[in-house]
């Protein structure tokens, strides 16, 4: 399938973990998360640190889309924006925090050049892309109603920039650039995705594999006809809570201790009237 492939004259010496991101992509395929290992979504020798979450979290997600050759994903600058080169699927990257102004334009241009095809338009940013600098082309693009799935990797910090604290750290946490502890309680961002106008919202962690594929799934399902949705997926940072992976891993999980998704009535039909016919 020519989807993604290196150009003319670049296949020999590229390589051998970009040539098998083609060879052995997700496209065209019926995938899972319970296929991870028998594809290749990402390369190995990323980046990021040993037993991120983030990392999990960003590895479920691609592996749950509904239908990766049509997808184009929109990041911004964070952990995941050293990564988003290293994956086997169409992406871009954004200004930091215009991840949805962005998506906005791209989602509208598809629609114009592909009238008769569905492209699958996402945007995947932390906590502070979506709820701190980005909160405002973020909630603008939830009140035009653009029909595109946002999804937050909330490793409640900046991350890759030292530490500091952000809107989604919890209120007291220590960490390097915020000695004093946060002054300020975390920003009820999964509430204002409701009040903004989005048809569905869930909050989901990667302790739970199966939990966070339907609920990309679906997110992505009813951005298609519903309107915007938004999916916060909690994977606190080790590196910077000075955890070990287990422990951040521990810690996600009590994060999320019960299913919290939220969907209107029009969002509900219309899955059910998918699922019905599956």
């Amino acid at each position: 399938m020519d989807v993604i492939k290196p150009a003319p004259g670049f296949e020999d010496i590229l390589p051998l973990e970009y040539q098998e991101l083609v060879a052995d992509g997700p496209y065209g395929r019926s995938l899972g998360v319970k296929d991870l290992g028998t594809f290749k979504e990402l390369i190995e020798d990323h980046p990021l640190c040993a037993g991120c979450n983030l990392t999990l979290s960003f590895r479920l997600l691609l592996a749950s889309l509904p239908k990766p050759e049509d997808t184009l994903i929109v990041t911004t600058a964070g952990c995941f924006g050293v990564i988003h080169p290293q994956i086997a699927l169409h992406a871009s990257i954004a200004p930091f925090g215009t991840q949805n102004a962005f998506a906005s334009g791209l989602t509208r241009a598809m629609r114009i050049r592909f009238p008769e095809k569905q492209k699958d338009v996402i945007t995947i940013g932390g906590d502070g892309s979506f709820a701190d600098i980005g909160m405002a082309p973020t909630t603008h693009s939830w009140f035009r109603g653009e029909k595109f799935a946002s999804f937050m990797l909330d490793n409640e910090c900046y991350a890759n920039t030292g530490g500091q604290a952000s809107g989604m750290t919890p209120e007291g946490v220590v960490l390097n650039m915020a000695p004093k502890g946060k002054s300020f309680d975390k920003i009820p961002f999964v509430e204002i995705a409701k009040l903004a106008g989005c048809a569905y919202v869930a909050t989901a962690s990667p302790t739970k594999p199966r939990q966070v594929e339907s609920m990309v799934r679906r997110a992505i399902l009813v951005a298609r006809e519903v309107g915007p949705t938004f999916v916060r997926l909690a994977c606190v940072c080790a590196t910077n809570y000075k955890l070990t992976p287990i422990e951040a891993h521990r810690k996600s999980k009590e994060l999320v201790s019960q299913t919290d998704e939220y969907m209107t009535e029009a969002a509900r039909e219309y899955l059910e009237s998918l699922e019905g016919a599956a």
